[in-house]
């Protein structure tokens, strides 16, 4: 069995075990209808469609659930409406401003999500990422403990070791703090999809003081500012890569470290390197990068690429269900 093949399978029998509804707002595609069609199929994920599609409506299997059918659907449209004006009325929002802004499907689907309608939302095939990301924060929210939207991806490299590696595709010069949020994030989400003890490497050109300069500063600083935060979670930076991965190198530059040659969440120091390592993962290395995966949002609230196939969207709309509460 293929790496791609083999974690997906993984992921697709867990999520199985309860399934989850999850909300794909962009029914004018033929990717997404797919991918609920094959969802619906698979019973991984329970699919939600906003509306039928206008065409060939023959082909969604009758347990795909269609929103505008529900007979409840106008006070859950009353309800998103009085949410977002609750949301947005300090920024000048009017209540019938909030109700016309329901026209939106992508906004629709989050305030849906955010209300615990579903589970959870995966949008992007047709939408751009700052559509996607807009509707999140305006209907879905942050979770209580995070500051901003980041993500990570999993990666599962060929001899079958499961990594994640962030933020990959978010914030492309986070400071300490949010460095520390990307941490704590990830090595929740790195545990929930895997099972493991997430064990967190801040990564950095330094290991343990062996270079000066503000940015090993700031990797310091969200070392700091995580362990403050989250006592309990197996941390360690400013790591080089090679420390945090090799057991080796690790006796040698980081020895009595908690991670070092054996950390399972890595945590890039800006967009550049992230963006960089998992492509090199990726394409190098011959690792299956699923992602990125949003972040930060009080419920689960999923981006797509555009050029996505309708397996991704599958798989995206799994790895939500598991990160569900």
């Amino acid at each position: 069995m293929s790496v791609d093949s083999d974690i997906i399978s993984t992921l697709t029998q867990r999520a199985k075990q309860r399934p989850r509804r999850i909300i794909l707002p962009e029914h004018g595609d033929e990717r997404v209808l797919q991918a609920v069609c094959r969802l619906a199929s698979n019973g991984a994920v329970v699919p939600v469609l906003l509306d039928a599609p206008t065409t060939d409506t023959a082909t969604i299997p009758d347990n795909v659930e269609i929103f505008s059918r529900r007979s409840d659907a106008a006070q859950w449209r009353d309800r998103a409406a009085a949410e977002l004006f609750a949301r947005r009325a300090a920024k000048g929002t009017t209540a019938e401003q909030a109700r016309a802004s329901l026209d939106n499907p992508l906004l629709l689907a989050a305030l849906l999500v955010g209300l615990g309608y579903v589970d959870g939302g995966v949008a992007g095939s047709v939408a751009t990422t700052a559509d996607v990301l807009r509707a999140g924060l305006h209907g879905v929210g942050l979770a209580d403990d995070a500051h901003q939207v980041s993500s990570f991806f999993l990666m599962a490299l060929a001899d079958g070791r499961l990594l994640s590696y962030g933020d990959c595709g978010v914030i492309p010069d986070p400071d300490a703090e949010a460095l520390a949020d990307i941490a704590i994030a990830t090595a929740a989400g790195h545990q929930r999809l895997t099972g493991a003890e997430p064990r967190v490497a801040l990564l950095s050109f330094s290991t343990r003081g062996s270079a000066q300069h503000s940015k090993v500063d700031k990797v310091r600083e969200a070392f700091d500012i995580v362990r403050r935060r989250q006592p309990s979670l197996r941390v360690d930076g400013e790591l080089q890569f090679d420390a945090a991965f090799d057991p080796i190198v690790a006796q040698k530059k980081a020895p009595n470290s908690a991670v070092a040659g054996a950390a399972n969440v890595f945590i890039f120091p800006d967009l550049d390197a992230g963006n960089i390592a998992y492509k090199i993962t990726q394409r190098i290395g011959g690792a299956k990068a699923l992602g990125p995966l949003l972040q930060g949002f009080a419920r689960p609230w999923m981006d797509l690429s555009r050029g996505c196939s309708a397996d991704d969207i599958a798989d995206v709309a799994v790895i939500a269900s598991l990160l569900g509460d």
